[in-house]
């Protein structure tokens, strides 16, 4: 998995790490969306902070199924989203996302930014 647990001035954050993997690969992100899920799971509601990184990805259309469920069943342990790597046709799937699940999503720019939203 690689996807993690960071600290960020004493603050723990999920860090979902699908930077520069292939979306197309449905196999690949059920996968870690399986691993992921297992985590969140097993945090307290409404707990956890979580920053997902979708830099230099592309996304096709099984992964969109994907976030949708993995969403839905995993949204009433998130605290807040921050998101970077948005861009394109990525923001439309984003606002997607939410328009299904109702999950809150911050988009920004970078990392520090992300991290930094988080931990206000």
């Amino acid at each position: 998995m690689r996807s993690k647990w960071i600290t960020y001035k004493d603050t723990r954050i999920f860090y979902q790490d699908f930077s520069g993997q292939d979306l197309l690969n449905s196999e690949i992100i059920k996968k870690e969306l399986e691993e992921v899920q297992a985590v969140v799971l097993n945090e307290p509601p409404a707990s956890m902070l979580v920053l997902s990184d979708f830099r230099e990805t592309q996304v096709g259309k099984d992964l969109i199924d994907l976030m949708v469920v993995s969403s839905r069943l995993t949204k009433s342990h998130i605290k807040k989203t921050a998101v970077v790597g948005i861009t394109g046709t990525k923001r439309f799937v984003a606002n997607m996302l939410v328009g299904l699940t109702g999950q809150q999503l911050t988009l920004f720019d970078t990392v520090e930014q992300a991290k930094e939203w988080l931990v206000q």
